[in-house]
């Protein structure tokens, strides 16, 4: 089978696009598509009116600096041998950013003040923080670069529910504040309604209905798309 075909669909700039539908759908695959972790087969990905699907090398480089991804879990995304500050000065490096070790230390305790956490954390190991606070680092951590795009794969589904929010509100401010475009990958159609504002659902690695979030939600016009609010448990 085909983890993903003939998907067409569009991100705006500045907009959070959800991406719903169950388990081996095809969701993840087209996420590692869209950052090249994995080379699409055929097919386009174009970003900023350039078609990225098989850039190497420098071109590569250059295009993950503006395209980073959020993973779905906090606690195998961080090396727990290395400190977290550390590793997004990792990243800093790699890309050559900052002319100076202090001037990179510094990059990390803005970007670790901007997503809510104490600066004198970012000289910890991974396993001196909470699943929300681990996540909050990965998210600093995928803004180091300054990216236009952030791809979410999951990335509250690991964590309680009151943490899930907090996280579901810095993404928002995130978005407002630095005028960032998310798709935002989740099966939770409840966490999509509310902070989307458009949404497509996939099934068999097929998009099978797209359109803004409470035209899809309130009024689907697809069998699957129903079936999938069917299952939603209600209290």
């Amino acid at each position: 089978m085909h983890a993903v075909k003939e998907v067409s669909m569009q991100i705006h700039s500045g907009e959070l696009f959800g991406l719903v539908g169950e388990s081996g759908c095809g969701k993840s695959s087209l996420s590692k598509a869209i950052i090249r972790l994995v080379d699409p087969s055929s097919g386009k990905i174009i970003f900023k009116d350039t078609n990225v699907a098989h850039l190497k090398g420098k071109a590569l480089k250059t295009y993950r600096q503006e395209v980073q991804m959020i993973f779905q879990d906090p606690y195998g995304s961080l090396n727990p041998r290395m400190k977290v500050g550390n590793a997004i000065i990792d990243v800093l490096l790699v890309h050559r950013i900052g002319s100076s070790s202090a001037e990179r230390k510094e990059r990390v305790v803005d970007l670790f003040e901007s997503v809510g956490l104490e600066a004198d954390w970012a000289w910890r190991y991974p396993h001196e923080f909470s699943g929300g606070q681990r996540q909050r680092i990965c998210i600093a951590r995928a803004l180091a670069l300054g990216p236009d795009l952030l791809v979410a794969d999951e990335p509250v589904s690991a964590l309680d529910v009151s943490v899930q929010a907090e996280i579901l509100d810095l993404l928002e401010e995130l978005r407002t504040v630095r005028k960032l475009a998310f798709l935002f990958v989740s099966h939770d159609l409840a966490v999509v309604r509310n902070i989307c504002d458009r949404v497509a659902v996939m099934y068999h690695g097929e998009i099978v209905e797209t359109g803004p979030v409470a035209d899809v939600i309130d009024d689907p016009q697809h069998e699957y798309t129903r079936k999938l609010l069917a299952a939603v448990p209600s209290f």
